[in-house]
């Protein structure tokens, strides 16, 4: 099991859950094999408590290093911060500095607020669109946290939120008045946004969504969505915080010629240091100014510099064009492996957050087995692939080598029918569960 699964046993007594961030526990990838742990993290490398190195193909700190782990442009500007001090009874200039450069990004947008995570960011953007709108109702498409405003919406259906991202999100803690809150509808389906409109229009005055994660919106979904916004007075909110700055050098709604009123960003943001922000148009970001919207640790220095370290680098090296050329070269290995061994998969998402799932019923039995050997080859694998400027084609190609013998025996064992055997453990989870 390794230094690392120990710990992780041990931490589990200690720490409900095992670890602060679902996406990072074992069980969600290789249960009782998974390292847990790492004592080093450069470019596209991580190293275990054991010492030993991996590439990770897996989720590159969970989507926020887009450059690479410890890049050395950006932490050589967080240590010129460190020397120069990183707290202080003043504010740092980096933060108008960054939302100037936030709002060239993205014309349509006046104004920032920072924050230090993305479920505080999209906490902040609906707590600043209520009091512009002063309505309490909010249409929800897409995965945007932790909050309580957002696990609302399983309050009166404990499956609302299962199309979302992750199903089985209990809203234990969230208190039941909430409930009506928060109405969910799926991607391109405009048709439920309009129905939630029929029934709750004017107690709606906010509209939050991801622009787009797994699927292109089709023709016209997310201009309907714009005209209800507009028909409702209400604030049509953009979630990147996972998006952002992987496509283009800003949000991936530039792409699609569709403008919110506000924007939420983080992960990429600050490749790794924590950082997130809020933009959007002056009429709406004003009103933050009549809310109490106020953290200590949103006035420390590190993020705002190591953000704009990350946007120097990212337009600098056109970061996104390598992202999506990585993400495109990882699918066609898959799919070729995939005819060349007739295993079925399907993949989805934006070539530079790549999602594979094997067309099974074994589905899950199937990832786990290929997170297994190819653990055993040296990668962390998960599900999904978030790519990074550290990967190189010699990396990717060498990935998809180790991969060929792995889809041989996935082939072998679906045909034989005995793909639980070849596991040396539990089947990974799929959603929120209790461990302890």
């Amino acid at each position: 099991m390794g230094r690392g699964q120990d710990l992780y046993t041990h931490a589990k007594t200690l720490i409900p859950g095992g670890t602060q961030l679902l996406s990072k526990r074992p069980e969600m990838f290789l249960p009782e094999q998974w390292p847990a742990y790492y004592s080093r993290a450069k470019g596209a490398y991580v190293w275990d408590l054991d010492g030993n190195r991996y590439a990770d193909f897996a989720t590159m700190g969970v989507g926020a290093c887009t450059l690479g782990y410890a890049d050395n442009d950006v932490d050589a500007a967080v240590v010129g911060a460190i020397n120069s001090g990183s707290m202080s009874s003043l504010n740092a200039p980096e933060e108008p500095e960054l939302a100037e450069r936030l709002v060239a990004l993205h014309p349509w947008a006046d104004m920032a607020r920072f924050q230090r995570c993305g479920g505080e960011a999209c906490a902040v953007a609906i707590r600043i669109a209520r009091a512009a709108t002063h309505k309490s109702a909010v249409a929800i498409c897409g995965y945007h946290g932790w909050s309580d405003w957002y696990l609302a919406a399983n309050l009166g259906d404990a499956a609302a939120l299962d199309g979302q991202l992750l199903p089985g999100l209990d809203p234990a803690g969230v208190p039941r008045e909430l409930k009506g809150t928060a109405l969910t509808f799926n991607f391109n389906c405009l048709d439920e946004l309009e129905a939630i409109v029929a029934g709750n229009g004017d107690r709606i005055g906010t509209i939050i969504m991801e622009p787009m994660r797994g699927t292109a919106p089709a023709p016209g979904f997310l201009e309907g969505v714009r005209e209800i916004a507009n028909k409702l007075g209400a604030v049509l909110i953009f979630d990147e915080v996972t998006s952002g700055f992987r496509i283009n050098n800003g949000g991936i709604h530039l792409t699609m010629g569709v403008e919110p009123d506000m924007a939420v960003f983080g992960k990429a943001l600050g490749n790794g240091f924590p950082i997130s922000a809020v933009i959007g148009r002056r009429s709406v970001m004003d009103h933050a100014q009549e809310s109490f919207i106020s953290s200590t640790m949103w006035t420390e220095r590190i993020g705002p510099v190591a953000a704009l370290a990350t946007l120097d680098k990212i337009v600098r090296e056109d970061v996104p064009t390598y992202l999506t050329a990585y993400g495109e070269r990882i699918n066609a290995g898959w799919r070729e492996l995939s005819a060349r061994h007739g295993v079925p998969i399907h993949i989805s998402g934006i070539p530079p957050l790549t999602h594979i799932a094997f067309d099974t019923p074994l589905a899950a039995e199937a990832q786990t087995l290929y997170t297994q050997e190819m653990l055993a080859k040296g990668y962390l694998l998960g599900a999904s692939t978030y790519t990074s400027l550290a990967y190189s084609e010699e990396l990717i190609d060498g990935f998809i080598a180790d991969s060929d013998g792995v889809f041989a025996l996935i082939g072998e064992s679906l045909a034989a029918g005995d793909i639980a055997s070849r596991l040396n453990g539990p089947v990974k989870h799929a959603g929120f569960k209790r461990l302890t």
